[in-house]
């Protein structure tokens, strides 16, 4: 019963927290609680006292017993996997989804359903803009099911600043970060050798635009570093980090 409620309390913490658009530390200062031991509290194993306590809701602008009284929250997280085309969402997303025993959801495709035109149409027909305005309706009708679940999102959509902050304030974000030259092998040994044929300079552009979405990436609430591991491998390391977010 203690478990449930200090699991209860920290997946609260952290909503709140989010929903300020405040970091750890950011809470840490406010409160004279290390971050430390706020990591701990929002994972669900911080044992905290009741002085505590109010010292963390006073800096979230709340009340202890808001923090404490029950919320709708799913009993699993909604798991959102980020990265470049390659990163493995789609792969370890199925796989891990399987362990959790929850949904397994690829952005891309609920918002072709929803288009009712494949991707490369969408651009074609609509653009970009148009793209990423029904990207954040649908990531809003899938957050609205509130159930846990994995998100395999698409590669750009950290370089919007509303659905970015919309994932990282509803899901717990794992970056799935790799080397350019292994998003390109991996995106090559699905068959896909489009890129090559197309553009010489592919691997220079990839390069290129994961320099410049990195601090984007790694504004995600985890990273894990997939080059040189193998699929189970990452979703072992995904399905950890999950479980210290489970109730």
């Amino acid at each position: 019963m203690a478990d449930d409620i200090l699991r209860a309390l920290g997946r609260r913490a952290r909503a709140v927290r989010l929903e300020r658009g405040w970091t750890l530390r950011d809470v840490a200062e406010r409160s004279g609680v290390s971050p430390r031991f706020l990591v701990q509290l929002e994972a669900g194993r911080g044992n905290i006292s009741i002085k505590r306590l109010a010292d963390v809701a006073g800096a979230l602008e709340t009340t202890p017993a808001a923090l404490l009284s029950p919320s709708d929250e799913p009993t699993q997280p909604v798991i959102s996997l980020l990265g470049l085309r390659g990163a493995g969402k789609t792969t370890v997303g199925r796989r891990l989804a399987r362990r959790l025993h929850v949904p397994f959801v690829e952005l891309d495709r609920r918002i072709e359903r929803a288009a009712d035109l494949s991707l490369g149409e969408l651009f074609s027909l609509h653009g970009e803009d148009f793209y990423r305005r029904l990207e954040r309706e649908v990531l809003n009708e899938v957050l609205a099911e509130k159930r846990g679940m994995v998100i395999a999102t698409g590669g750009g959509i950290v370089t919007s600043p509303e659905t970015y902050a919309l994932l990282r304030r509803w899901t717990v974000t794992i970056w799935l970060r790799a080397k350019p030259e292994a998003h390109w092998n991996r995106v090559v040994r699905q068959g896909d050798r489009r890129p090559m044929a197309d553009h010489p300079q592919a691997l220079a552009d990839l390069r290129r635009l994961l320099a410049a979405r990195e601090p984007l990436y790694a504004m995600a609430d985890h990273t894990i570093d997939s080059s040189g591991l193998s699929i189970d491998k990452v979703a072992d390391a995904a399905a950890r980090i999950a479980a210290a977010h489970t109730a």
